[in-house]
């Protein structure tokens, strides 16, 4: 009996894979399909609760029975909106994405911050829910919230490292390491 509970659940999450499909979603968040935008934001906030990563690194429309290979060319969603409760170490933090999904920061949806290599350019997403592997499902934030975030940022040593950062839901989260200078 038990095997065949196994063997009915491993059937049932193996959807057969449709190929890609063409939609694309662009750096600043738009989703496209076939060239163009997708205009419905409704139709988008449906794409955007089955898109699913996996431990490649790929994106993909999953439902129950089917999942396509979609192309995103850096996050699928930007952070356009910060909350904030009480200050300080104290405080807590929420981001809403452009599809309206509003995220706590902390342990479960760090922030992390990439600098470009050239211009050193700060480039902060935080994890909106897990995919398969190491690959999250991510969104970036946008350059005003993030200037929220460093307004109410401070700095911490860390063993023996200086860094900017801010605190939320009880967790430090650097955004830069400051010079000693």
């Amino acid at each position: 009996m038990m095997s065949t509970i196994a063997q009915s659940n491993a059937q049932q999450s193996a959807q057969p894979m449709c190929g890609d499909i063409d939609i694309k979603i662009a750096k600043d968040g738009t989703w496209f399909h076939e060239g163009g935008p997708i205009g419905r934001k409704e139709l988008v906030c449906l794409f955007a609760s089955i898109l699913k990563r996996d431990e490649y690194g790929e994106y993909w429309l999953q439902t129950p029975v089917e999942k396509a290979r979609i192309v995103v060319d850096d996050a699928p969603f930007i952070a356009v909106e910060l909350f904030a409760c009480e200050c300080g170490c104290d405080q807590k933090l929420s981001l809403r994405t452009n599809v309206d999904e509003v995220v706590p920061i902390g342990l479960d949806n760090p922030i992390r911050v990439e600098h470009d290599s050239k211009t050193g350019e700060p480039a902060p997403y935080v994890t909106l829910r897990q995919g398969e592997g190491m690959f999250p499902i991510e969104a970036k934030i946008n350059r005003a919230v993030f200037y929220e975030l460093v307004n109410r940022g401070v700095e911490e040593t860390i063993d023996g490292e200086v860094y900017f950062g801010i605190w939320s839901n009880n967790e430090f989260f650097p955004l830069g390491q400051l010079d000693e200078d």
